[in-house]
């Protein structure tokens, strides 16, 4: 694959062999052999295409939050929508955003248009298409609680999908082979005043109890049934593990945060000491949250992923 022979079709950025630490909240991440930003929904879908025409993998990218990319990076194209998919809009009463808007800027519009009901979202370090994917949550409430409809290019075609058909649950989705381009919410009224102290509350709350000072990819493993993963790996004595430049947080058990240099092998360390002492403490099988991009299969699977 020829950049000239890209440029017949695509009009965004491109970049070869591109860092992509730049681009994860954890700052870890080898290279991708084709990095791009398209302009729009068409020049997107042009690019699928032809990528697959090409038979190249594939891998969107956001924030780069609640996932792990390998020190060998990617080998396929990684797309960002974060630059050419920013519009958000008030139109009959509901709130249309797309999937490269940051959470924090989403919830702010909200805000401002006095919505309520996604307060408990600014501090997930991820966009809007990201959290559709994984269904992201927190403080009792996920995301799709509020959806109405995604937009979605699905085997080259764009389609709008009810909430009903997206097959939304515990920090997942139907749109694992779609890809996400935004989404209409129906939220409540709400006073801008009060909702504005919600979003202040839960903030402190979670800069109290998290170390969003510190570059991580959010919560690492999804809550068992009837517990939570933090507990279990604080009660098994992990809080403040470390394994070369990566450190299970001292102040959250289930954020495993980068103390400036870390690698993904770091990282992978961490996480098989975790699910290895809490399955022989606890016997339980720990699933991992976030996603991770670039390992050989038989290293995911030997992580629970």
């Amino acid at each position: 694959m020829k950049i000239e022979d890209v440029r017949k079709i695509f009009r965004g950025r491109i970049s070869v062999n591109e860092p992509l630490k730049k681009y994860t909240s954890f700052q870890i991440g080898g290279p991708a052999d084709w990095y791009f930003e398209p302009l729009d929904r068409d020049d997107l879908r042009d690019l699928l295409m032809f990528l697959r025409s090409e038979k190249r993998p594939v891998l969107m990218m956001g924030r780069g939050s609640n996932m792990l990319v390998s020190d060998e990076g990617i080998r396929g194209a990684v797309i960002n929508l974060e630059s050419g998919f920013q519009a958000l809009s008030v139109e009959e009463g509901y709130v249309r955003a797309e999937a490269g808007v940051g959470l924090a800027r989403f919830v702010d519009f909200c805000i401002q248009h006095e919505f309520a009901g996604v307060e408990m979202l600014p501090g997930i370090p991820g966009t809007i298409g990201g959290a559709i994917t994984m269904n992201a949550g927190a403080y009792g409430g996920e995301i799709s609680d509020h959806i109405v409809d995604v937009d979605v290019i699905r085997e080259n075609k764009f389609l709008t999908i009810a909430r009903g058909d997206a097959g939304f649950s515990y920090r997942r989705s139907g749109f694992q082979n779609d890809v996400v381009l935004g989404a209409r919410f129906l939220l409540e009224k709400g006073n801008k005043a009060a909702v504005m102290k919600r979003r202040r509350e839960l903030l402190l709350k979670r800069n109290e109890s998290q170390p969003l000072n510190m570059p991580n990819s959010g919560s690492m493993f999804k809550n068992p049934a009837g517990t939570h993963a933090a507990k279990l790996l604080e009660n098994a004595g992990l809080k403040g593990t470390v394994r070369g430049r990566a450190q299970i947080s001292e102040k959250h058990a289930n954020f495993f945060v980068n103390l400036g240099g870390a690698s993904a092998t770091d990282i992978m360390q961490l996480i098989r000491l975790a699910r290895e002492r809490v399955a022989r403490k606890f016997n339980i099988e720990l699933e991992l949250e976030i996603r991770l991009v670039g390992f050989p299969a038989e290293q995911t699977r030997s992580v629970g992923a």
